[in-house]
């Protein structure tokens, strides 16, 4: 995998946080790289300020804070998430150089250099805010597909801001290529974003992400995706941890073993289309709302089949609601289909998400969900041999599955 696969990996999982709009970060990295083109940048800024365009907004994990991204020029509280996206890129070695374009994307152009942001940096991320703001109003505006009055609107709001906000270069750039119908027509069309990126060089010839890499990629995913409401906050951390833990019981070796974690990590990436409203819903969904739900684990094959050398951990990830007699999703697999690795994230999903918070029940204690393990167990739906390896070990299941290092009280 090298560096642009990667970016697209995680700028598609942001992506979905728009759940009816699966494509604000892509038309951000286009509009950016058409305005550099237009303003004479190289091709490697070029590349550069399209992968700072799809992931400038991966400090954003909740519907919530998205419609806030999609509120106002600027507004109260913009910088939190512009601070939490530099943080999570900048420990991420491959990406880091993005994380300075993203830490002041929201910034206006007069107050970046009292802010200390040296000049370079500044007008990349100026030009990121600006793009983002375009694709915004546009959308905001229904300026998209072109209509002359909404357009009309969008330009002379963004005018407005010239030089207060935005490097007036800038505007006059964006003034320029607007006149055509075309500028607004790519940012209503599928197609074009997603083939855009084949045109655009990538930023470097650094090496490609290879597997310890990407195993530090998955936990960046992870933290976005488990962001997402604090009734999942470390949910698939602890799946992973109890993944890897039960594989390590039953045998697995130690290449297996860390293939499984990295599953567990990245087995809920799709749940980042599903409303805040429905994860937190303190009361039995409709079935409108379970239907939703239901879709993240297709999303999660979706977003991972992209990627070539994942497709067992794809397949394992999407798995784990598929149940042995057939009756689970997304795909309906049954016992002969579903691998020990898919059944082992399956237990420790069903774990971990029993022992933690939910809006509608306190975490239950391990011989309660025990209990519950077993029973769908003999109704066919997990393997009972997983659930009895849990069972033999009580305090270093549950812990794992918590992420807490104190001792497990067991009753006599």
């Amino acid at each position: 995998m090298d560096v642009r696969q990667l970016v697209l990996l995680i700028g598609h999982t942001l992506d979905l946080v728009g759940v009816d709009d699966f494509y604000h970060g892509r038309r951000v990295g286009m509009l950016a790289v058409k305005l550099a083109r237009y303003l004479g940048w190289g091709p490697a800024i070029q590349g550069l300020m399209y992968e700072a365009g799809v992931l400038h907004d991966c400090g954003v994990s909740t519907t919530r804070e998205h419609q806030r991204v999609l509120g106002e020029i600027n507004w109260a509280g913009a910088q939190a998430h512009c601070l939490l996206g530099s943080a999570r890129l900048g420990g991420f070695a491959p990406l880091a150089h993005l994380a300075p374009l993203v830490r002041w994307h929201h910034t206006a152009w007069p107050e970046l250099p009292a802010a200390g942001c040296p000049e370079d940096v500044a007008r990349k991320a100026n030009l990121i805010f600006l793009c983002d703001r375009i694709d915004v109003l546009a959308l905001r505006h229904e300026a998209i597909p072109a209509r002359p009055d909404r357009v009309e609107g969008v330009r002379n709001l963004l005018h407005g801001h010239r030089d207060s906000t935005f490097h007036a270069d800038f505007i006059d750039a964006f003034l320029d290529l607007s006149t055509d119908p075309a500028f607004w027509a790519d940012l209503r069309s599928p197609e074009v974003i997603q083939a855009f990126p084949t045109g655009v060089a990538a930023e470097s010839d650094g090496p490609p992400i290879d597997w310890p890499r990407f195993r530090q990629a998955a936990r960046l995913l992870q933290e976005i995706v488990d962001a997402k409401s604090p009734f999942t906050h470390e949910h698939s951390l602890g799946v992973a941890r109890l993944a890897r833990t039960l594989a390590q019981q039953v045998g697995c070796d130690a290449d297996r073993c860390e293939m499984i974690e990295t599953a567990g990590l990245l087995h809920d990436i799709g749940k980042m289309q599903v409303p805040d409203e429905i994860l937190e819903a303190p009361r039995s969904l409709t079935r409108a709302e379970f239907d939703t739900m239901r879709a993240h684990s297709f999303a999660t094959f979706d977003l991972l089949r992209s990627v070539e050398g994942l497709e067992e951990i794809t397949r394992w990830a999407s798995s784990h609601h598929e149940k042995l007699d057939g009756s689970g999703y997304p795909f309906g697999l049954t016992a002969q289909e579903l691998p020990q690795e898919a059944r082992i994230i399956a237990v420790a999903d069903i774990y971990q998400a029993l022992a933690q918070n939910r809006p509608y029940r306190g975490p239950l204690g391990h011989a309660v969900i025990l209990a519950k393990l077993r029973q769908m167990a003999e109704a066919g739906a997990i393997d009972g041999n997983l659930v009895e390896v849990v069972a033999s070990a009580p305090e270093l299941y549950h812990q794992a599955a918590t992420l807490d290092s104190s001792p497990l009280p067991i009753p006599s």
